[in-house]
């Protein structure tokens, strides 16, 4: 299986990237949605990270996602609070809603999750054409840097007495298609014996800067800008870690 998100993926996503925990975006997209009163979207919206501090800021926000593991996260941490959790469970491909949307957010990369060039650019217009006239759409990237890294890593997590870890190796790098491929082992222990393991084949994609504006521009957005590592303003530049993407339907 690929990029499928199972029980220990979602397990390790809760503890490494739980509710609110921002990398600087949270601020950001809450700066951005100023003066926002309709409906906003956040495709692959995992475990609630982003999608809790909206609701608590007062947005109308629905979500989707692949995996029913994470958006189990999502519900919890959404009941927990009293929060409305319009989520449901839908892919890049297929998402479908009657209502059209003010906003869409796809943060910290998800969209490079779509590997096939010709797909994301599917996507891409199916984020314009579910966007109301005017609508905005803000979407982060990874930046190159982030793929060339370690080919080689391994990470752990407590949780009470148990213990989890992901061990990555990267088993493809595809130049022409601009794609990484990385085994992901992860492992759950309990003193000290191995409870449950899942491994899963995790591929992405990376875009340069251009050719992304020229994607967004070709399925019909508008108004493209680009900025680096969350400052409004500021074009990308060598160094940053995440660039990120604004572009309206017309």
């Amino acid at each position: 299986m690929q990029n499928r998100y199972a029980t220990l993926a979602a397990w390790v996503y809760e503890l490494d990237k739980p509710v609110g925990r921002s990398f600087g975006d949270v601020e950001f997209y809450l700066e951005r949605l100023q003066g926002v009163t309709g409906p906003v979207l956040e495709p692959a919206v995992g475990n609630g990270r982003l999608l809790v501090p909206l609701l608590e800021a007062g947005l109308d926000v629905k979500g989707f996602d692949a995996s029913e593991e994470m958006l189990a996260y999502c519900r919890a941490a959404c009941e927990s609070r009293s929060l409305p959790a319009g989520l449901s469970r839908q892919t890049f491909e297929g998402f479908s809603y009657d209502e059209r949307f003010e906003a869409m957010l796809v943060p910290l990369g998800s969209i490079q999750l779509i590997t096939d060039y010709d797909a994301a650019l599917g996507v891409l217009k199916r984020f314009h054409d579910h966007l109301a006239p005017g609508g905005r759409l803000i979407l982060d990237l990874d930046a190159i840097d982030g793929f060339l890294d370690a080919p080689h890593s391994v990470r752990t997590w407590k949780a009470g007495e148990e213990l989890l870890t992901l061990t990555a190796d990267r088993i493809d790098t595809d130049y022409v298609a601009q794609t990484t491929t990385t085994s992901l082992r992860y492992e759950h222990w309990r003193v000290g014996k191995l409870v449950d393991s899942e491994i899963d084949l995790f591929a992405l994609r990376w875009w340069g800067v251009a050719e992304f504006e020229l994607a967004l521009r070709a399925v019909g957005f508008t108004e493209v800008i680009a900025c680096g590592d969350y400052q409004h303003g500021r074009k990308p530049q060598k160094g940053d870690g995440i660039i990120t993407f604004e572009a309206r339907r017309a």
